[in-house]
């Protein structure tokens, strides 16, 4: 189990038929590097006698400011193939946020992505269901590939991926116990307790700004500079928002200073709501 696609062509999906195939299985698993996460546990589910293989996603759209759903009759790992080489199986249908997916609307994206009609009343709840998971959970994606018809007529969701909002993590406690400790950066989990704004990158200039639009100026800044000097990139991005105080840029810098790859760091603060002498001190 790990926080990314493409577990199934990467072999971190095997089908065991008996205990002994489980355990081989699980062993070939753990330590698997499927792009860049390493595979630390394995999950074992009773497998599905599948009949069709169904494609179904929920996500927000940003550039237009609405929800997307995503949904096709022909699922399975090849879905990014499906959308490239033949988008028109692939059915995309803006969601308004306001009235969402009932059960009438679920049945009209299921028409729309071309299921028969003999399937459309037993997915349509699924869709209804997945899309209530979406708004209640502050999801920004909810992911089902394969979403499966079984050879006795179930429904299933084989396999799927929820990315939840952090920014919407005080209305949901229960969402820490979802973390997995193991995988997450310690320089993230740093700045998380310092309630700062950090993301890790690749470079070696630790940057450090207050609001999210100069931070990400900065970086463009820095790294086009960089590009004269050897390739020298960005280390992070960190934000340490408005009003910042000596105490909040100390511990800016000590999460940046504790990533072994920066070797210096550029600071770019704008007065105004934030007093620059106290960031000086």
């Amino acid at each position: 189990r790990v926080k990314t696609g493409g577990r199934g062509k990467a072999g971190g999906v095997k089908v065991a038929p008996t205990a002994d195939d489980a355990t081989a299985a699980a062993a070939a698993i753990l330590g698997l590097d499927i792009k860049g996460h390493i595979v630390r546990r394995v999950m074992v589910a009773a497998g599905a006698d599948i009949d069709q293989e169904f494609y179904f996603s929920v996500l927000l759209d940003r550039a237009n400011r609405n929800y997307l759903v995503l949904c096709s009759y022909e699922g399975g790992m090849e879905i990014e193939v499906l959308a490239e080489e033949r988008p028109d199986a692939l059915a995309r249908i803006a969601i308004n946020p306001a009235s969402g997916i009932d059960l009438a609307k679920a049945k009209d994206i299921a028409v729309a992505a071309k299921f028969p009609a003999e399937l459309v009343d037993a997915v349509a709840p699924v869709f209804v269901r997945l899309y209530d998971v979406f708004v209640k959970e502050d999801a920004t994606l909810v992911e089902v590939n394969p979403l499966v018809l079984t050879k006795t007529g179930e429904i299933i969701a084989l396999d799927g991926k929820v990315t939840l909002d952090e920014n919407a993590d005080f209305r949901h406690p229960h969402h820490a116990e979802l973390a997995d400790k193991e995988a997450a950066d310690p320089l993230e989990e740093r700045a998380k307790a310092h309630d700062l704004n950090y993301v890790k990158l690749d470079g070696e200039v630790g940057v450090i700004g207050n609001g999210a639009g100069l931070v990400m100026s900065t970086l463009d800044v820095v790294a086009y500079a960089g590009e004269h000097y050897g390739g020298v990139k960005p280390a992070n991005f960190l934000d340490i928002g408005g009003g910042a105080s000596a105490e909040v840029m100390a511990a800016g810098l000590d999460v940046i200073l504790g990533d072994p790859q920066v070797k210096s760091v550029f600071v770019n603060v704008f007065g105004g709501i934030t007093a620059c002498d106290a960031v000086a001190n």
